[in-house]
């Protein structure tokens, strides 16, 4: 195979064209639009949720939940460090301090070492929750390459603490309970607030872009009002509170709203081709699929596989460069955030499990677009260059 296949790129079959030239016709491109109204009432409808905000990016919509939040300079905001970078550098606008609780085995935080930390690192009195002094007041919680975290345990470990729940479902809109507690609840609605992220990678996309949810309409009417610069009157530039210019434009929004009129066929189509990947992965000595939680049904964004690093020695970086030259774009899964630069002096609560499966997993091609045939090519091409790792620690040898 000649061509090239990426790692996770977007999918315009519908009516994108259509109405982003509409809203061209019309004049209506930066941030005011029937389209960004119809945006936000789409997702809000098939999330279930009364009111959802769209905005500039799925970063602004985390970052405006910690301000709704009331998280203050000198707070704790408990964050996990196996995710992409953009779920805790919020708290940093915020001049609070992040805390970084280990992952499970689905990547999300692990609820028992959560409320490990709640309870013998902290003190709780007077209903505040404070580590060394300082008040813990939220949590971040990402729903990792759409993967549910256990929300059932998190929340009751929430709920005891009064900490706000921000739910980072920036890779997971379409994950929802299948059975038990919040059966037929999506990500991001099941804590105080759900961000979403648009951008060109995710499963739909409007270019950038995001939306944020809460369990209060009135909140998100608040946060709705914070992206706009906080108008108080938009003719006379009347401001009573700190504004953000984290609205999302009416071309965006044009755009999302055709993909989302695709969204639930995007979906099984991930997980169709999941299920192949997994069959053709099955029995592989060198590596396994990563599962998805039980009694969930998740939007499956992004494939991973956990390679066995008692047989392949190779470094990431060499196993992706042989798969590039072969022309399968791979990805390694994120560098601990608690290792970045910025966050190296932060507290990072026993980490066993991030550091573990941040030197195993890989990303392979998911596009909604990918063919049977394409997928095949992609198995076979990684089964390859791995037993080539494996037979003489160097692909060729």
């Amino acid at each position: 195979m000649s061509k090239f296949i990426p790692l996770s790129i977007p999918n315009f079959e519908g009516n994108e064209k259509k109405y982003v030239d509409d809203a061209l016709e019309q004049g209506w491109v930066s941030t005011g639009g029937a389209y960004i109204s119809k945006l936000e009432k789409q997702i809000a409808a098939f999330l279930h949720t009364d009111n959802v905000a769209a905005c500039q990016s799925g970063t602004s919509a985390l970052h405006l939940s910690l301000v709704e939040a009331g998280v203050k300079p000198g707070d704790v905001v408990i964050v996990p460090p196996l995710t992409f970078i953009a779920a805790v550098n919020p708290v940093k606008y915020q001049f609070a301090t992040p805390v970084f609780i280990d992952c499970d085995d689905s990547f999300c935080v692990d609820p028992i070492k959560l409320r490990k930390f709640c309870e013998e690192e902290c003190v709780f009195e007077d209903e505040v929750l404070k580590y060394n002094g300082l008040v813990v007041k939220a949590l971040v919680v990402v729903h990792v390459f759409g993967n549910m975290a256990d929300m059932v345990s998190i929340m009751k470990t929430a709920q005891k603490y009064n900490l706000k729940v921000i739910e980072d479902a920036t890779e997971a809109l379409g994950t929802y309970y299948t059975e038990g507690e919040y059966k037929g609840k999506y990500a991001g609605t099941i804590g105080d607030f759900g961000a979403y992220s648009f951008n060109g990678n995710k499963i739909i996309t409007t270019g950038g872009g995001g939306a944020v949810t809460a369990n209060k309409s009135k909140v998100v009417d608040h946060i709705r009002y914070l992206s706009t610069q906080a108008k108080n009157d938009p003719h006379y530039y009347i401001h009573n509170e700190v504004g953000y210019n984290y609205r999302m434009t009416n071309l965006q929004a044009a755009l999302g709203v055709a993909q989302m009129e695709e969204l639930s066929e995007f979906i099984r189509r991930k997980q169709v081709n999941y299920d192949l990947y997994c069959k053709l992965f099955e029995s592989f000595e060198l590596g396994k699929m990563i599962g998805f939680r039980e009694g969930t049904s998740s939007n499956k964004w992004f494939y991973s596989l956990e390679i066995n690093r008692d047989k392949v020695k190779a470094t990431m970086r060499e196993i992706i460069t042989a798969l590039e030259e072969r022309g399968v774009q791979t990805r390694a899964i994120w560098g601990l955030i608690n290792e970045q630069v910025p966050y190296q002096g932060e507290v990072a609560y026993k980490m066993e499990k991030a550091p573990y499966y941040a030197e195993r997993i890989l990303n392979f091609p998911s596009s909604t677009q990918i063919t049977k045939e394409e997928i095949e090519y992609v198995a076979e091409q990684i089964k390859d260059v791995l037993e080539g790792f494996a037979d003489g620690n160097g692909e060729n040898q």
